[in-house]
């Protein structure tokens, strides 16, 4: 088995998780705008991180999100000046040149992505400095309120990048993604991946991110899995899929939790719909969390799965639903910090359809875990 070798990774900016880049990308796109607005330079933004985290995804998402135009270039694809610079023209007995397809002609606001920009070779990443300083190359312009973003990532380790000088660095405001597994089982949930391998991302977060393991090589292998019912009957070919594109560790203990703990994880669906919430929820849960030691790692993935599913729902809970979501938070056998956490998670009024959990905070005992919380 191929052990991960541990580097000393070279990062600039604060490390955080997905939801905390986003707020900062879009406070920086804001800053710029009235910048560029008072005839002030806008300054790029650059998001560090390991590959397959989702740093490309984030910017696309969020220019979506925002109404941004989007378009985006690989500089390590580059081989000639000629592909970033574009080609020399004579006009009016003087050579131009004229911008390279990739540049947008048309107003912003827009967002122009470099991606992997360190992964470029020496003289394309001295010719994107000026790019950078003056939204500028040679003879054009990008068009008015079109704003800059680059990911690398980081130095000191295995990946193949060129260092960046201080005169570059300097040129960007930097933030680090880390992967966050609930903000990653969140984003899951919206889109649509397999809910087993949610579960298993949620229940063994340390063996998620590795040499071919990452966020992005997870969702290929859990995609392939989607069309197939029942796991335990073709693990063979389930292994195959999992060894095709991750670390044999985390194939390994997919196939583990296959075997030993996928029916444990009981799904939100079932606790909100219930008819018998102490038959089909509480007895079974107790029986398989309750061992020698409390699998505070179930419970814990559990919570989070059901945190979302609220979250996320836009229909009211009828009072049935409401009461066996109560009935869950209550548990004797659910550890108070998950208790408190998952409670704190359906109270929090800025995320969306939270104000259709607000009668699950009326209950007193649910009222009270979250006065001593604060």
């Amino acid at each position: 088995m191929a052990k991960q070798a541990q580097y000393d990774y070279i990062y600039y900016g604060t490390r955080c998780k997905a939801g905390e880049v986003v707020a900062f990308v879009r406070h920086v796109l804001q800053a710029n705008m009235r910048a560029e607005a008072r005839g002030q330079r806008k300054t790029p933004i650059c998001i560090w991180g390991r590959h397959g985290i989702g740093k490309t995804e984030i910017v696309q998402a969020l220019a979506e999100q925002i109404g941004y135009r989007f378009r985006y270039i690989a500089p390590a694809q580059f081989e000639e000046m000629g592909d970033l610079v574009g080609m020399p023209s004579i006009e009016g007995g003087r050579t131009v040149f004229r911008s390279p397809e990739w540049v947008p002609q048309e107003e912003g606001p827009g967002i122009l992505l470099i991606d992997d920009v360190n992964r470029a070779d020496d003289r394309i990443l001295r010719g994107i400095m000026q790019l950078l300083q003056n939204f500028e190359l040679v003879s054009w312009k990008l068009p008015p309120k079109w704003q800059i973003i680059l990911t690398a990532n980081p130095d000191g380790g295995d990946y193949s990048v060129t260092p960046m000088d201080d005169a570059m660095i300097t040129r960007m405001m930097h933030i680090t993604l880390e992967f966050d597994p609930r903000e990653w089982a969140k984003w899951a949930e919206q889109n649509g991946i397999d809910s087993r391998g949610i579960d298993f991302v949620l229940t063994y977060p340390e063996v998620v991110t590795g040499l071919r393991t990452t966020p992005r090589t997870l969702v290929q292998f859990f995609e392939t899995i989607a069309g197939i019912d029942n796991l335990g009957a073709n693990l063979g070919l389930v292994r195959t899929l999992a060894d095709s594109c991750l670390d044999q560790n985390t194939a390994a203990t997919f196939i583990a939790f296959v075997n030993q703990e996928l029916r444990a994880l009981v799904k939100p669906q079932l606790i909100c719909d219930t008819r018998d919430f102490t038959a089909e929820v509480e007895l079974p849960l107790r029986k398989i969390v309750q061992k020698k030691s409390l699998r505070v790692d179930i419970l814990a993935t559990i919570c989070t799965r059901l945190s979302n599913y609220l979250t996320l729902t836009e229909r009211p809970l009828d009072g049935r639903q409401l009461q066996n979501v109560i009935d869950f938070i209550k548990l004797d056998f659910l550890p108070n910090d998950l208790r408190l956490t998952l409670a704190q998670d359906l109270a929090d009024p800025d995320k969306p359809n939270n104000s259709n959990l607000l009668p699950i905070m009326e209950d007193p005992e649910i009222g009270k875990i979250l006065l001593e919380g604060m």
